[in-house]
């Protein structure tokens, strides 16, 4: 069951980067749609993860 979401979760990210590629060769609305929701995921997933770092340092005392 797990393989199944963890398949589906690829299976998205795959089609996501098609269609940033295809959007900035001029594609349908469409692929401009899922592409800049695909760009805008990973915008989030960055920022989290910077987050994410940031309260680490600050917890276990690093980076200073």
């Amino acid at each position: 069951m797990i393989a199944l979401v963890l398949l589906g979760i690829l299976a998205l990210v795959v089609g996501g980067c098609v269609c940033v590629v295809w959007a900035e060769r001029g594609g349908p609305r469409w692929a401009r749609a899922v592409a800049a929701v695909t760009l805008g995921a990973g915008e989030l997933l960055r920022r989290s993860g910077k987050n994410r770092s940031q309260d680490l340092d600050q917890s276990t005392g690093g980076g200073e």
